[in-house]
């Protein structure tokens, strides 16, 4: 297994982590059994980074995690999970939350412990109750190791945050599409210049990358047959230096025997497959129906329509060609938010930066969504 050093904590850690919040289900809950074969199989190869939170699969991760875990050597492996901040009203329920974290888990310390899911709003919330003294005051008390975040924003809040501090680490959504998304790259560059070591999550974007439209999947597969196409996405992660550990939420025994195969023996991609990968993101984005970024200037519409979530359905279809999950998008979709209703007063239009035909393109997406079902 491939490992990285974090140089500025001293410790090292497996290129993949096993990411806890997509384990294998049955009858609704975690299929414990299979979940824990998976575990045991990443951890005999060399995973030694586990990655969990207070809310996976509705609170039941935490405590599957720490059931697996209590069979290995403590200091085998680092633990990984998430203060929930939408749940602290105030100061005393960050020690609350944490030590019901331990007690679940089955530990007397975390190795890895993260603000969990910061945005700009919950940053101010963990200022104005201090949560940041708090958990160094864990830190003090040898209850947590290293302190960092999961970071789900904007680049604006990114930096307004990043920069507070000197963080341990920071965890970002990072892969070959989403380079411009939250933080996006240009956080990742401000992290390369801040000496602040990244674990990337959604890496596959959620299973969208691992799965591509046949016409697309074909320039991976004319160079690589025999790689699978989420391997790709891997390893244009791995290949960003900065990047310490790679998230995989892991649900089968394929899934883990894939990503063990492209972490046991790494290898950055070389020019020509990072020019392969570029054009696959390319192909991948001239599929858009519409080019909106989601920067939301078109709301509020008075109708009460979704603008931007509207778009994203639209095109994402476009884009991967998913059609079953296009359709459950769709279907649990508030029909009070869809195109549909849409009164055509053409407000959005004066202020979408893109110059889009909005309401033309709602009318256009809502017979084409409908159209599925």
């Amino acid at each position: 297994m491939n490992t990285r050093k974090f140089d500025n904590l001293g410790v090292e850690a497996s290129l993949l982590g096993f990411g806890c919040m997509r384990f294998p289900m049955k009858d609704g809950k975690i299929d414990e059994p299979e979940a824990e074969r998976i575990m045991d199989m990443a951890i005999a190869q060399g995973v030694n980074y586990i990655d969990t939170a207070y809310p996976y699969h509705d609170g039941e991760s935490e405590p599957f995690v720490g059931k697996v875990l209590k069979k290995y050597d403590r200091k085998s492996f680092y633990l990984a999970t998430k203060l929930p901040i939408w749940k602290v009203e105030k100061a005393e329920d960050v020690e609350k939350i944490f030590n019901e974290q331990l007690e679940r888990l089955g530990v007397d310390y975390i190795d890895f412990y993260l603000l969990h899911a910061v945005d700009l709003e919950k940053w101010h919330k963990v200022l104005d109750l201090g949560i940041l003294d708090i958990c160094e005051n864990f830190r003090k008390q040898g209850k947590i190791r290293f302190f960092g975040l999961s970071f789900h924003d904007e680049l604006d809040a990114f930096k307004e945050i990043i920069t507070y501090r000197k963080w341990d680490f920071v965890q970002l959504q990072l892969n070959y599409i989403d380079i411009r998304e939250q933080a996006g790259m240009a956080g990742y560059e401000m992290t390369k210049e801040l000496g602040i070591p990244v674990i990337v999550m959604e890496p596959v974007k959620g299973g969208t990358l691992a799965k591509l439209p046949p016409e697309v999947d074909c320039k991976f597969k004319d160079y690589a047959p025999d790689a699978s196409t989420a391997s790709w996405a891997m390893r244009w992660c791995g290949s960003l230096d900065n990047v310490r550990v790679i998230l995989s939420g892991m649900s089968s025994a394929e899934q883990v025997e894939d990503n063990l195969k492209t972490f046991s023996d790494f290898k950055p991609l070389s020019e020509e497959e990072s020019r392969i990968v570029a054009d696959v993101a390319a192909t991948l984005n001239s599929r858009m129906k519409n080019n909106c970024t989601d920067c939301r200037y078109c709301l509020p519409c008075p109708a009460g329509v979704n603008i931007p979530a509207n778009f994203d359905r639209w095109n994402k279809y476009a884009v991967y060609g998913d059609k079953e999950s296009a359709v459950e998008r769709w279907a649990n979709f508030n029909d009070s938010e869809k195109g549909k209703n849409c009164i055509g007063c053409g407000a959005c239009e004066t202020k979408c930066p893109q110059k889009i035909s909005i309401r033309q393109d709602l009318k256009t997406l809502q017979a084409e969504m409908d159209a599925l079902v």
